[in-house]
């Protein structure tokens, strides 16, 4: 029963350069499968089979499909964070703009990346791809905290991170939604979501802050 939720969504690490082309492979194969197949659809040798190798080396590295699936949104979270990290050109002028921004480029990337929806915004998942999304959004949150401190003369708030956090969590509830719905963040889901983080965070910051002097 290696395809069962229950067992280790443990993944073996590529360690040499023909190692992560393989694993590279598997994951995109994974990706494609999400995008066309209901996830319990899904075996190893399926992904075997569409990534043109042999179903060992799909065992090397993954003992089981969610293992598989877990990997792939940590990929994922990865893309996002380095992403995140990118600069903004032109800068934002405001902390809603930035708000703003980062949902704009967010709902982008997982309308371009439907297996990235459907793990993070499908009914279904399993516990470790739900704990690897809360890991990501975290790191999300600490990111863009950082941001608005070093480019806004923010406000002393020690748990600007977990607010951000309870932000970004609005978020996902507005664009699990819109996916339930339209199978994508639509433009209007999209509005919503941002009205919506941008209402919460007035809570905790003044409508207006000023741009630090560089």
């Amino acid at each position: 029963m290696d395809q069962s939720k229950n067992l280790s969504s443990t993944h073996r690490a590529p360690m040499r350069k023909r190692g992560l082309e393989r694993f590279g492979l598997l994951l995109d194969a994974t990706a494609d499968l999400l995008a066309e197949l209901v996830d319990e659809d899904i075996s190893l040798a399926q992904i075997a089979d569409r990534a043109g190798v042999p179903l060992a080396s799909v065992y090397h590295f993954f003992p089981n499909r969610n293992a598989a699936f877990v990997a792939l949104a940590r990929r994922y979270h990865a893309e996002l964070g380095a992403s995140a990290r990118v600069l903004i050109e032109p800068p934002p002028d405001t902390w809603q703009d930035y708000i703003a921004n980062r949902q704009r480029h967010g709902s982008a990337y997982l309308n371009a990346n439907p297996a990235a929806l459907r793990l993070f915004m499908g009914a279904g998942v399993s516990v470790e791809v739900r704990n690897t999304d809360l890991n990501g959004n975290a790191e999300l949150a600490r990111l863009r905290a950082a941001y608005l401190r070093a480019t806004f003369d923010m406000p002393n708030l020690p748990d600007l991170e977990d607010r951000v956090a309870v932000s970004i969590a609005l978020v996902d509830g507005i664009w699990a939604m819109s996916y339930s719905l339209h199978r994508q963040i639509t433009p209007r889901y999209l509005s919503e979501s941002i009205r919506a983080a941008i209402a919460y965070l007035r809570c905790y910051l003044p409508e207006v802050v000023g741009r630090r002097q560089s």
